[in-house]
């Protein structure tokens, strides 16, 4: 793995020199965009808009546009905005972890204590998995202000960086029927299914199921065969009486 940051965490006066390392991976195939007439590569360039040239990367700056022109950005420029949080994960607060609500999680990482570094980190990890709690943090990361929690996984620190308030749009605009305020006899029969379909969850028996399908068509028509689309079966019509469903969903899984 590659660091993709280095700095430090910052836990009252302790500092703990860290690297950063993404924590996921991509399970999808990686496809290529082909042109359709002879399958040639589709290849993107960096062209300069006025003369139409391709610019190198070294060439390439970055510019935000005010009021008509373009003001250039350098390096320190970005470092300059706020130069302790591009180096610094600076632990704010404590707080339970099930007070965030799962729509602010964005992108996880590993964080590795660099040189003389073990010590601190594990006591940090240590504590964080005996009070039970995570390090609420902001810092910067490729230019970008990211709000992030600190908190015990496996034998490490995980970051995860979690989004903004301002980042998360309102649900004023969607049609959604009202919040039932009594029960039902949809509601018990519902509830029932789901006491019914309730087991310990395993993130190990969930699998990406579709590349692998996908991979094996491919396989497929690398040699000749013709593969052939099943047809979706319809569950249910919008007429259908929501009551029956459900007891039919009840039996059909006390006989399985």
């Amino acid at each position: 793995m590659r660091a993709i940051w280095t700095g430090s965490i910052s836990f009252g006066l302790i500092n703990i020199p860290i690297k950063i390392f993404s924590a996921v991976q991509e399970s999808s195939l990686d496809m290529d965009m082909l042109d359709k007439k002879d399958h040639a590569n589709i290849k993107f360039k960096r062209v300069n808009e006025n003369t139409g040239k391709e610019v190198t990367y070294s060439n390439i700056v970055k510019g935000y546009k005010l009021e008509d022109k373009y003001i250039i950005l350098e390096d320190k420029d970005f470092e300059a905005a706020d130069a302790v949080k591009t180096k610094t994960i600076d632990i704010q607060s404590f707080a339970f972890e099930k007070e965030i609500e799962s729509i602010y999680y964005e992108q996880p990482y590993y964080l590795e204590p660099d040189k003389g570094a073990m010590k601190a980190y594990g006591l940090l990890r240590d504590a964080l998995e005996k009070s039970g709690k995570v390090g609420v943090t902001s810092f910067v990361l490729r230019n970008k202000e990211s709000l992030a929690i600190l908190k015990p996984y496996k034998n490490v620190i995980l970051l995860n960086r979690i989004r903004f308030a301002q980042e998360i749009r309102e649900t004023s605009e969607l049609k959604v029927p009202a919040v039932a305020k009594r029960k039902t006899k949809e509601m018990d029969m519902a509830t029932k299914l789901i006491d019914q379909l309730t087991e310990k969850f395993d993130i190990s028996s969930f699998k990406d199921e579709y590349t692998a399908k996908l991979l094996k068509i491919i396989k497929n028509k690398a040699k000749g065969k013709k593969q052939t689309a099943p047809k979706l079966k319809v569950v249910h019509k919008q007429s259908d009486d929501l009551m029956s469903m459900l007891k039919a969903s009840l039996e059909s899984k006390k006989s399985s």
